[in-house]
């Protein structure tokens, strides 16, 4: 999952100053603010009267639920290439993507600004932050031992594996699930982190589960695997699909929506910044996050499980994990490893 890069403010954006009050409190560990908070109505069914945000599209129930797409296990997605020998910042080997990297100086990560606890702009400094920026950091410490050495480059949710495919960025870290479909376009690392699709409603909601969905109105995001999930699991919804995060909060506070779905990584950011939310309800689909590289930069994909493999060994993961998921709830662990040589 992901959402394209449409404002210099996003944790801000259109939702004010309450939301950007809970949302700067939620993402830097700040006391609680005292301004009112925004609070997510009971829907009645009646949204004649509520405008969609910009760019959103209202989908009629499919009435018949597509087939499920084949599961990363099924075609060997979710095994990767074994990491390589170690490699010092001084001894990197000529003529492949490292010695790119190296030679420019920095490593470029294509990766969101408006995905709270993973990868969004602190609003007080403006610089990017979050468990997917702060493992991406981990990479760069790796090739050249600091890990300032970094470039991030915005992407929208489509443009991701075009970025990788025209070597714009040379990695993206961006809530990306791993597909057998989109394992035949990208090359991935192994399981960075393990998410799984839930739904998010208002507090005093009634929904328990995709079951309570006939009838009512679903906030997903649009051209992404949530998408299609909500259609098979709920095919008597109807589907609200946005082009952004900030979205999935604007539509369920205005009433637009009885109930959104993605990600619960990214759900629990959204609930971090609205306290009239909840998550609720099974898995609805696993959601298996994985390192996105070129498709053809096989040694770059196995530094990248060494980085991994480091940040399982030595703690780093779940370092990073208590820093920045715990919304989500304690960890057991970071995800195994599984390599196909």
């Amino acid at each position: 999952m992901a959402s394209p890069a449409r404002r210099t403010d996003p944790i801000r954006g259109r939702l004010g100053w309450r939301a950007f009050c809970v949302c700067a409190g939620a993402a830097l560990g700040l006391a609680a603010c005292t301004a009112e908070q925004p609070t997510a109505p009971t829907v009645t069914g009646d949204y004649s009267e509520r405008p969609l945000s910009d760019g959103a599209r209202v989908l009629p129930p499919s009435g018949r639920a597509p087939a499920s797409p084949p599961s990363p296990e099924s075609c060997g997605a979710l095994a990767s290439l074994r990491p390589g020998p170690p490699v010092t910042p001084d001894a990197i080997p000529p003529g492949g993507p490292l010695a790119d990297i190296t030679a420019r100086g920095r490593l470029t990560v294509g990766l969101d600004q408006n995905t709270n606890l993973l990868s969004f702009r602190d609003p007080k400094t403006g610089t990017l932050e979050g468990f997917e920026v702060d493992l991406a950091r981990e990479i760069a410490r790796d090739i050249f031992g600091d890990p300032s050495k970094i470039e991030f480059r915005l992407l929208t949710s489509d443009g991701r594996f075009e970025a990788l495919e025209n070597d714009a960025v040379d990695v993206v870290v961006h809530a990306t699930t791993i597909t057998c479909e989109r394992a035949q376009r990208v090359g991935f690392s192994t399981v960075y982190f393990q998410a799984s699709q839930r739904l998010l409603v208002p507090a005093d909601s009634a929904i328990a589960g995709p079951a309570d969905l006939d009838g009512r109105r679903v906030c997903t995001y649009i051209d992404t695997t949530s998408l299609a999930t909500i259609q098979r699991v709920a095919p008597q919804a109807t589907i609200v699909a946005v082009p952004d995060w900030d979205d999935y909060l604007t539509t369920l506070q205005r009433g637009q929506a009885d109930a959104a779905s993605t990600d619960d990584s990214i759900l629990a950011g959204l609930a971090a910044q609205d306290p009239n939310l909840k998550i609720v309800g099974p898995e609805l689909e696993s959601e298996p996050y994985g390192i996105g590289v070129n498709k053809h930069h096989d040694e770059l994909v196995r530094f990248v499980n060494g980085t991994l493999e480091r940040l399982r060994a030595d703690g780093t993961w779940m370092t990073l994990y208590d820093k920045w998921m715990t919304p989500l709830g304690p960890a057991a662990g970071p995800p195994g490893a599984l390599y196909r040589d």
